[in-house]
Order: C-alpha cells, then sequence, then structure tokens
C-alpha cells in the first residue's frame, strides 16, 4: 500500500491479503497471519485543516471495535491503548499506522479464523471464542463502511467525538496497566486520555501522559 501511496492512490482504497508471511508490526516486530483472518490495509490522505495524523490511531480502532460488534454480535470485545483489540487480556487484533507526506497508511490485522503465537501475551481468534467466524472478505465490507463514517467524523467535528466514542469501548477507567518504554516499565491505573488522544496514567505520585509504549491490563 505505501507504494501505491508513493504512485499517487486515491484516499479509501483497500487490499486485502490472503495470507500474510511476512507482516511488521509496532516497532518492527515480525507478523504473520493465516488464510481466514483479516490482513488488509488502506489509504488516508491527511487535508489541511484535519485533526492531527497520529489521532487516526483512535478513528481505526473504533471502526475496527464496531465492525467487530457488528461482525460478531454479543462478543465483549475492548479498545487496549492505543488501538488493539482484547478480549480479556487477550489480543484479538491490532492496527499499525504508516506515514509518508500526505499519506497515512492504515493496516489492519484480525484474528478471525486462527490466532498467532506472540511470545509476551496471549491471543484469541473469533473463531475460537464462538466455533466460527466471518470471511474476512465480509469483514472488510462492514469495516470500510465504518472507517468511511468514522474518518468523515473525524473531519467534520474534530476529534472529540471520536475521543469519547473509544472511551465508551475501553477497558475502565481505574483498570491497572503496566506501560513498557524500552527497558523501563511503570504501573499505574487508567486514567482516560487527554484531549489529544494520549494515554493518561496516574500513579501514586502523578497523573502521566503516555505518548508511546507496550501497555498490558494486569
Amino acid at each position: 500500500m505505501m507504494a501505491r501511496a508513493r504512485d499517487g492512490a486515491s484516499e479509501g482504497c483497500w487490499i486485502r491479503a490472503e495470507r500474510q508471511i511476512s507482516g511488521r508490526g509496532r516497532q518492527g516486530r515480525a507478523w504473520s497471519s493465516d488464510t481466514g483472518n483479516l490482513s488488509a490495509s488502506t489509504l488516508v490522505r491527511v487535508h489541511p485543516g484535519d485533526p492531527p495524523a497520529p489521532t487516526l490511531a483512535l478513528v481505526a480502532a473504533v471502526a475496527l471495535h464496531e465492525s467487530v460488534t457488528v461482525a460478531v454480535p454479543g462478543l465483549d470485545v475492548r479498545i487496549k491503548w492505543p488501538n488493539d483489540l482484547v478480549v480479556g487480556d487477550a489480543k484479538l487484533s491490532g492496527i499499525l499506522l504508516e506515514r509518508q507526506g500526505d499519506a497515512v497508511v492504515v493496516g489492519f490485522g484480525v484474528n478471525l479464523r486462527s490466532a498467532p503465537s506472540i511470545a509476551d501475551r496471549a491471543t484469541v481468534s473469533v473463531a475460537s471464542l464462538i466455533g466460527t467466524a466471518p470471511t474476512p472478505a465480509d469483514f472488510l465490507d462492514i469495516l470500510a463502511d465504518l472507517m468511511t463514517y468514522w474518518i468523515a467524523t473525524w473531519r467534520s467535528a474534530g476529534l472529540e467525538p471520536v475521543r469519547q466514542r473509544w472511551l465508551a469501548a475501553a477497558h475502565p477507567i481505574g483498570a491497572a496497566l503496566r506501560v513498557r518504554s524500552g527497558n523501563t516499565a511503570v504501573d499505574g491505573l487508567f486514567a482516560g486520555l487527554d484531549r489529544d488522544g494520549g494515554l493518561l496514567l496516574r500513579t501514586a505520585e502523578t497523573v502521566r501522559t503516555v505518548h508511546a509504549g507496550d501497555v498490558f491490563l494486569l
């Protein structure tokens, strides 16, 4: 998708892979996904006057969360900052954003049929929870519509309605978290999001704003 972005592809185009064998997760981690899971990416062109481009992470998380609730009614899925979806403490999906110029490529990975093994965290798939799963093509139809809706909302109404919808879908205020950045880990309680989408972490001493790091539910 990044090559298409450089070649001038329009906003709203999508690419879906049947199987992902050399994907890349956050912080350059290797990522793979079997047939039956969703591996897809879309392109957003940042316009003058848009909210800050990094807040598209919240847009993508909200759209993906709503897609799961539509495709799999009754599944108790939550957003974990900034944009993972979890069932309990197990990862169901992830999102990766990359930018070049005015282009932001938003990549989605959703464990529909199977869950890849990740060394330091639990994973889960839709099929393992309910015995069946939507096809990647059917799921993408839902996701593409909801991404269009939430990008339009982000542009017309600003970040705040996205932020409020994100908070409604996240783990509750007061949830115990560990934030790891490099070799440093800080434990605290989830205190919401700041107005720019940063994670608010309440520790014994203060409330700190986190803009980058790996977050774990305790």
